[in-house]
């Protein structure tokens, strides 16, 4: 199904809106547009959100199953503008949303669908989940000059670490059960990438109620939402397998030149397996068993 925009969505949509939880899916370019948004069908959504210029090709099976809505991610705050708004006609649903050629993870998600995990999490009174971006790159950038293979996807299996956030409305002090996380691609390559991106935490599974509004920083404006745990113990946290930082970096021509390669010692392919995620510490399953 196709909408001319938001507003179209927004007005003659209603019911597929009203089924939950929703992925929404910002598309930037036309790389890997299908395989995320089948790896999503898959993974359980009720709804799939494809926000992508009318130009771009979709393929035939996901012209029927996808609401395809045209848009622009190329003007200034594209994010925040859609998420915002679709937050305001969701009220109490479970959103996700990612870019193209990233692919959402969860524990056990072979075998559990999004639907299960966010019924936990629900029990255990948490209406937003952390998401680390893992940053994928193809082993072999001459086959690769984009950086992006499925079939050669590689990540770092080390050099992950958090900060405390500062919490600059109380003279600095740490802001209770929230961190920055940092590492990956980012990381490695921070020369490349301006200090407001480097981060790799994103709350990008969440419950929409009003007058929630979703930041430029993917951080949102009520504090809860922005934690990483409850008070009382450790909850789920999701990974987001991302080619986009990696494309960036090959496609911008600041700095695809200084790259020949992404690979270093602490690199390992990626199984596309939930098990492999939990094993390195890029997410944890909490109390979910």
């Amino acid at each position: 199904m196709q909408f001319t925009n938001l507003d179209h969505l927004l007005r003659d949509g209603a019911s597929a809106l009203a089924k939950g939880p929703l992925a929404i899916i910002l598309v930037e370019d036309e790389v890997e547009v299908d395989t995320t948004l089948r790896h999503h069908l898959q993974a359980g959504f009720e709804s799939i959100i494809a926000l992508m210029p009318e130009s771009f090709e979709l393929a035939r099976d996901l012209q029927e199953t996808v609401l395809r809505v045209n848009y622009n991610m190329s003007v200034d705050h594209a994010m925040e503008t859609a998420i915002n708004r679709l937050i305001e006609a969701t009220t109490g649903q479970w959103l996700y949303y990612c870019f193209n050629a990233e692919y959402l993870f969860h524990p056990f998600c072979e075998t559990r669908t999004i639907k299960e995990v966010l019924d936990f999490h629900t029990e255990e009174r948490r209406d937003a989940m952390l998401a680390y971006v893992i940053d994928l790159y193809a082993d072999d950038l001459e086959a690769h000059p984009d950086a992006v293979s499925l079939e050669d996807a590689h990540l770092d299996r080390s050099g992950y670490y958090a900060l405390a956030r500062k919490d600059e409305g109380n003279h600095g002090y740490p802001k209770e059960r929230q961190l920055d996380f940092f590492g990956g691609l980012r990381w490695r390559y921070e020369e490349h990438v301006p200090a407001a991106r480097r981060k790799i935490d994103r709350i990008s599974l969440f419950r929409a109620k009003k007058g929630l509004v979703l930041r430029e920083d993917h951080t949102f404006n009520d504090e809860e939402y922005n934690t990483y745990a409850c008070p009382w113990h450790h909850n789920i946290t999701a990974a987001i397998c991302s080619f986009r930082t990696a494309k960036a970096l090959k496609t911008n021509p600041g700095s695809r030149f200084d790259i020949e390669t992404f690979k270093w010692h602490n690199s390992a392919p990626f199984e596309w397996h939930s098990r492999q995620l939990l094993d390195l510490g890029l997410m944890e399953p909490g109390q979910w068993f």
